[in-house]
């Protein structure tokens, strides 16, 4: 990974390409993420920044940063912020605590690895949850939106592990791969990448350099 930054979810537009074309875009915005702490091979055995992102303001960071993270963030000389996120690069010695990563260090373009916490369902069917057909739905069928057949009867008597059941459904960290990013506004902060990301509206994404690219 040769560079990241941590954003927010937004929301998803579209937009016209030069030739015309309609692109569905999330607008992410991005930064700015100042360095509060800097990881070295000689001291923690790796390389890695350390990032904050969505700043608090000065009367809410008294009342809801607790007095080890207050003395962290004092000692970086960084305004407390309520996301906190590790950054391992390629290179980290471009980087010095208190300097800000910008959006910039993107351009359009680019591909990325969005990585977020996905939308909670609650507890959930398996038709929601595993998309399995329904039952049939005339009147006297009375079996609807059931699991099914679950196991044999007498042989294995028992229901294998990893059978798809209901349960919590979403709240997963996931990250989408090879994501385009289609511009970069420097003076709002702003990153529109490509299709959909993982999260609802206001989530918390770490942007990266794509894997795969």
């Amino acid at each position: 990974m040769k560079k990241g930054i941590v954003g927010k979810k937004i929301g998803m537009t579209q937009i016209f390409a030069e030739d015309g074309r309609l692109i569905p875009v999330t607008v992410i915005q991005a930064g700015p993420c100042p360095v509060v702490q800097k990881k070295t091979v000689e001291k923690d055995g790796y390389e890695a920044i350390q990032v904050g992102f969505d700043e608090y303001a000065e009367n809410r960071a008294k009342k809801l940063v607790n007095k080890p993270l207050t003395g962290h963030y004092k000692k970086a000389g960084v305004a407390p912020c309520r996301n906190l996120r590790e950054l391992r690069l390629e290179d980290c010695s471009a980087y010095n605590v208190g300097d800000t990563v910008m959006v910039d260090v993107f351009a359009a373009g680019d591909r990325v690895d969005i990585t977020g916490i996905t939308k909670g369902h609650g507890y959930s069917g398996v038709i929601q949850r595993w998309n399995h057909h329904t039952g049939p739905m005339a009147h006297g069928s009375k079996y609807h939106r059931g699991v099914g057949s679950m196991s044999a009867n007498s042989d294995p008597s028992r229901v294998f592990k990893n059978k798809k059941m209901p349960g919590q459904y979403g709240v997963e960290r996931v990250t989408t791969l090879n994501v385009g990013v289609v511009r970069v506004d420097k003076e709002r902060n702003l990153l529109l990448v490509r299709g959909a990301v993982p999260g609802p509206n206001g989530g918390t994404l770490v942007i990266r350099d794509s894997v795969k690219a």
